[in-house]
């Protein structure tokens, strides 16, 4: 299905266009998308989140299997975000919009893709890329604020602390190296001294074998040669006597044949090569005899070749036990020799390390002083912002106030850790004159959804989010509480593209475009299908939501009612904007 026809111009940095096939109960979905509120509705089960599930995909969520739909090899999500001038990073302010387009790819196999503007990505670049453009809001996270560590992510996001955090970071870990550094060298002194003495007792073994490079090869060699000794001796005599010792010796026959054709040698021109190939030979023969006879007395001695073996088996422990051969052996060696330097210069050692530790600590203590003071900072600021909005949403007198306060450790009088040295919590006082306490324990199910949306809509002067996603965070509220939660998320859309999955008619009715979820049964299967409600599908849906299926008469008149009551905001607004202008 495609929803297009009569859209407004876009205006505002948004998602534009969302594709999704072969995902849950959607077939194929194309939705241009605009600014505004733009609302879901539909029964129970109908499948209203599941555009919020295949968003929550692009913005690096975890993929399962289980979303794909049967009878289909992938799930794909793909979105259009629009953006204005200059947002882009290394952008030109003065130069035009850009579309950023993402896609995600979820594979039965598991062989998923990710893309960003038509190249491969990963799901960290996705998180960071798409997920700093849209920012969903579900029931999950309405829970997840309870939580102290959601809360000071909050906080966080507020003050701007990216930079600041990512600072602290390397300060930890270089504060982690420089302890585990530290307590690894710190031994006791009994495990200091039986290192040494293990070590001293290896030094000297390898220190006294004194290993050569290739000493080894050169020991096999001696080794076959003292073993083949007699063979030896026999070849040389006997090669020495053929070639040179005997009275028919070659270098005499050489020597024969060479005074039969010298005299020859005018009369038959031929025999002038044949003449200096034998001189050649001649003499090489002569060579070889004399080298023969340089080798003189091979020794066979026993004894050399029990020292030979010796050393080997010696040669063959010593790699055996350092790396398996005489170079790891021998750097075996070095490296041991310098341990030994640094065991010898312990307490020099010592101090060095502990003052690498200090200079570590008061380094994360330094960018961690600086992280409490924005986070303080932006307490001052971000209370105060929250308490105007949940008046707004009938929480009049309530009051939300974020406390920062040192982390203790044991041991340490300040405990320092990746996120600085702080913790932070929310303090909800619904009341006045009742004592407040810790938000988890503290607000009702209704509160804590007005909480969160007032949350969202102080951090909308701090974040990047071009669209905010509501997943029926409205639950425990109704009435006027439902009304003024529409009247707040209608403010929100002013500047920011906002959708919203809602099952009150109160927040459906502030809505600038209605989108319904429809299940039904196409074809044997069951299909989820969405569709752009006009000005009387949008009465009927309203009526079904006030009043049931089919809708009373009472119901519709309500809805007709609701929708007026909406539209006359709007007319006055539209009408102060033409006078102004």
């Amino acid at each position: 299905m495609r929803l297009s026809d009569n859209l407004p111009p876009h205006t505002n940095t948004m998602i534009s266009l969302l594709r999704v096939s072969g995902f849950a109960l959607i077939d194929s979905l194309e939705i241009e998308l605009t600014p505004g509120l733009t609302v879901i509705t539909g029964e129970t089960g109908a499948g209203k989140s599941i555009m919020v599930e295949a968003l929550g995909l692009l913005r690096g969520g975890r993929a399962r299997a289980e979303v794909i739909r049967g009878g289909s090899d992938t799930a794909q999500v793909e979105a259009i975000i629009d953006r204005p001038p200059g947002d882009r990073p290394g952008a030109d302010s003065g130069e035009e919009g850009s579309s950023l387009v993402a896609r995600r790819v979820i594979a039965r196999s598991g062989r998923g893709r990710n893309y960003l503007d038509g190249r491969l990505a990963t799901v960290a670049e996705l998180e960071a890329t798409v997920g700093e453009l849209v920012d969903i809001t579900s029931q999950h996270d309405q829970q997840s604020l309870m939580d102290t560590e959601s809360q000071r992510l909050i906080l966080d996001s507020f003050a701007k602390n990216e930079a600041l955090l990512q600072q602290m970071a390397a300060a930890h870990a270089q504060l982690t190296s420089a302890r585990e550094e530290l307590e690894r060298f710190d031994a006791d002194a009994r495990g200091r001294s039986e290192r040494e003495d293990f070590l001293r007792f290896q030094f000297n073994e390898l220190d006294a074998a004194a290993l050569q490079p290739g000493e080894d090869e050169k020991l096999r060699l001696e080794r076959d040669r003292v073993r083949s000794a007699e063979k030896l001796r026999a070849a040389v005599a006997f090669g020495e006597e053929a070639l040179y010792g005997a009275d028919h010796a070659a270098s005499t026959r050489i020597a024969a044949v060479l005074r039969e054709l010298e005299p020859l040698e005018k009369i038959e021109p031929a025999f002038k090569d044949m003449i200096e190939r034998l001189r050649d030979a001649r003499a090489h023969v002569d060579d070889v005899a004399r080298e023969l006879s340089r080798l003189g007395e091979i020794s066979g001695d026993a004894g050399r070749l029990e020292e030979i073996e010796e050393r080997l088996y010696l040669v063959s422990r010593l790699t055996r036990k350092h790396g398996g051969s005489i170079d790891t052996a021998i750097a075996n060696r070095n490296a041991i020799a310098a341990e030994l330097s640094a065991l010898g210069n312990f307490d020099e050692e010592l101090q060095t390390r502990r003052d690498a530790l200090d200079s570590a600590r008061q380094n994360a203590l330094k960018v961690a002083s600086a992280i409490t003071e924005a986070r303080r900072k932006a307490a001052r600021a971000l209370s105060p912002a929250i308490a105007e909005t949940m008046r707004e949403l009938g929480l009049e007198d309530a009051r939300v106030d974020i406390r920062v306060e040192p982390r203790s450790g044991r041991g340490e009088s300040v405990a320092l850790g990746l996120d600085g040295a702080d913790q932070v919590w929310f303090e909800f006082t619904p009341n006045p004159g009742e004592p407040g306490g810790p938000l988890s324990r503290v607000a009702s199910g209704g509160e804590l959804s007005r909480v969160m949306l007032a949350i969202k809509r102080a951090l909308a002067h701090a974040d990047r989010a071009c669209t905010y996603v509501f997943d029926e965070v409205d639950t425990g509220v109704g009435g006027n509480v439902a009304d003024a939660i529409g009247r707040k998320l209608k403010a929100v859309s002013e500047n920011r593209q906002v959708l919203v999955v809602t099952h009150l008619p109160q927040i459906a009715a502030f809505a600038d475009r209605h989108l319904m979820v429809r299940k039904r049964v196409r074809d044997g299967r069951t299909v989820a299908e969405v569709f752009d409600l006009d000005a009387k599908g949008r009465q009927v849906e309203l009526a079904r939501m006030l009043g049931g299926h089919p809708p009373s008469d009472e119901a519709v008149a309500h809805a007709v009612q609701l929708l007026r009551t909406r539209a006359e905001p709007k007319k006055a607004a539209a009408s102060t904007r033409q006078r102004r202008a």
